[in-house]
């Protein structure tokens, strides 16, 4: 059987997307999905996507990390199935989609290549020593760190997620450091087990998590540079509960094709 894939990048952080609205493929395949994001023998992603039908949306995302397993939310995976939807025609301008966290909503240009991607509230932030934890549509661990270029986030990223506090379920773990009005951010994300280009929900996580560092409030506006380029996050925050976030950048075709799905 060959699979009709798109390939999507947001700000670096990239995906394979497939249009299964008559569900041809059955994405519950640990094996298949990780073949796919493999970079060497398969397509290469940090994650997949399957667009499917859903009453009362417009569609619904299914996301898959790279290691085959389900995923909580994906913040730059929503702004590309968005940008994807967009393709296929199923939205013009803005759209009401389900994802494994709930609702969204989100707006695209009409080039379709940039989207405002709104996040669920937040009204918890903990904290781990000097480090903040709170969960964004996934979970996450935010530190403030010097130096950022240098630093070795791979290996210092797979030591948090692996720790005792952590291992079980893991945590995506974010380095920050203030850059001009923003911040630079670097993360290792636990599913694809590495660091990325890009993770949508992690500078969200960093945007909230520094608001309260600072003690902001307010409509706020947090630009962030990643590897992969720049992400915007804006929300509104009163001391209790962040608000109205959205997660704001590019997302860009790269290709499509077939792939032969295989045993």
């Amino acid at each position: 059987m060959k699979i009709h894939f798109f390939k999507y990048q947001g700000a670096g952080n990239d995906f394979i997307l497939i249009d299964n609205r008559k569900t041809a493929v059955d994405h519950q395949n640990p094996k298949l999905i990780a073949r796919l994001c493999d970079r060497r023998f398969g397509i290469g992603g940090d994650g997949i996507m399957f667009l499917q039908n859903k009453e009362g949306y417009d569609f619904e995302m299914v996301y898959y990390n790279a290691d085959g397993q389900p995923s909580s939310m994906c913040g730059n995976g929503g702004r590309c199935i968005v940008a994807f939807a967009k393709h296929l025609g199923i939205i013009d301008t803005e759209t009401n989609f389900l994802a494994v966290d709930g609702p969204h909503y989100a707006k695209i240009s009409a080039s379709g290549d940039w989207v405002s991607l709104q996040m669920i509230d937040v009204d918890t932030i903990n904290t781990d020593g000097d480090a903040y934890v709170l969960n964004t549509g996934s979970p996450h661990y935010v530190k403030v760190v010097e130096g950022l270029k240098e630093k070795d986030v791979y290996h210092d990223g797979y030591s948090i997620r692996n720790n005792d506090t952590y291992r079980a379920k893991g945590i995506n773990v974010n380095f920050v450091e203030p850059v001009g009005s923003g911040y630079f951010v670097r993360t290792f994300e636990r599913g694809v087990e590495d660091e990325t280009y890009a993770c949508g929900t992690g500078v969200t996580a960093v945007a909230l998590a520094m608001a309260k560092h600072h003690g902001r409030s307010g409509h706020i506006a947090t630009p962030i540079k990643v590897l992969g380029g720049d992400l915007n996050i804006r929300f509104d925050y009163d001391g209790d509960i962040f608000k109205d976030i959205f997660l704001e950048g590019p997302a860009v075709k790269v290709f499509e094709g077939e792939v032969e799905a295989g045993d």
